[in-house]
């Protein structure tokens, strides 16, 4: 191609480029947009860039927790799930470029923000142990605490590290909050979906908690009537309150305007379990919600600051 020529197609090209990733950039901030998410109260706060890097890690999650909870066979998630391994793979430079759009969202900020592969890898395998629980009645029904840990190391810790690089802080204390913090908030959930979770055959409760209370983990509808159901809830509440006490600790070892959407996360889901707590456990299903003045105060309070 002469020079001439590649100075003509070349403004082009790079429309066509603009226009793709722009695209991409709009399907996940509809992703973002339409899941009514907590998360998207704390994302406000950020700079663009790192807000969109946020909606493109947020979208991508959601994407392979959609995979994993929705109707269909274990080999067809699988399937899906590695098809998303390939995904990633592309977007580090192997096997050409991504094609799903919430990859193509993902590139910029992976190059931007040097997200981490390992750490989408390991929200990939979060959600293959649900799926291979749901195939085999294995390791999430009843959990040991120590599968029960790490579980959420990589359904929420995973989404933790990728996060403190978008925000911008990758220090030791920030890397050891997204642990942290993600055990709390995945527990929060946990303990507010008791009822939703049981519906769908999965027990996420270590069953070496349920066995020190006296309750059989492999029955999800008789947990829910167990008389001893609140007591092993109350441990499992002191795990997360412990949780939410350790990343109170770190958030103050991190850099305090680089790291505001954590700990609007934290306040959020610290007053969710708070919640739980005084509901109690007799009514699993009843739901437990911020409402929206709430939240908007929340972010006043401790984003702004």
């Amino acid at each position: 191609m002469s020079a001439e020529r590649a100075a003509a197609t070349a403004p082009s090209a790079a429309l066509e480029t603009d226009a793709a990733d722009g695209d991409a950039m709009e399907h996940v901030r509809e992703v973002v947009a339409r899941s009514g998410t907590s998360f998207l109260w704390g994302m406000r706060v950020l700079p663009a860039p790192r807000r969109e890097a946020m909606y493109a890690i947020y979208a991508f999650c959601r994407e392979v927790d959609d995979i994993a909870d929705e109707p269909g066979t274990p080999t067809a998630k699988r399937a899906a799930l590695a098809a998303w391994r390939r995904e990633i793979a592309r977007l580090y430079g192997e096997g050409g470029a991504a094609t799903h759009p919430i990859a193509r969202a993902l590139a910029s900020p992976v190059a931007a923000f040097a997200l981490p592969r390992a750490e989408f890898l390991a929200v990939i395998d979060g959600m293959e142990m649900d799926v291979d629980a749901g195939d085999t009645g294995g390791a999430l029904i009843a959990p040991t605490f120590e599968a029960y840990r790490l579980y959420c190391r990589r359904v929420a810790g995973a989404v933790g590290m990728l996060s403190v690089h978008a925000f911008g802080d990758t220090g030791p204390a920030a890397r050891e909050l997204a642990v942290v913090l993600g055990e709390a908030l995945q527990t929060t959930n946990i303990l507010r979906d008791l009822a939703e979770d049981a519906a769908r055959g999965r027990i996420y409760l270590p069953g070496d908690l349920l066995a020190r209370h006296g309750i059989d983990g492999g029955d999800p509808a008789a947990l829910l009537a167990h008389p001893a159901l609140g007591a092993a809830c109350a441990e499992l509440s002191d795990f997360a309150r412990e949780r939410f006490a350790r990343a109170r600790g770190l958030l103050a070892r991190c850099a305090r305007r680089r790291i505001r959407p954590a700990r609007l996360m934290l306040e959020v889901y610290e007053r969710t379990l708070r919640r739980l707590i005084a509901r109690g456990w007799a009514r699993p299903a009843a739901q437990v919600r911020l409402g929206r003045a709430e939240r908007l105060w929340i972010v006043l309070r401790h984003g702004l600051i």
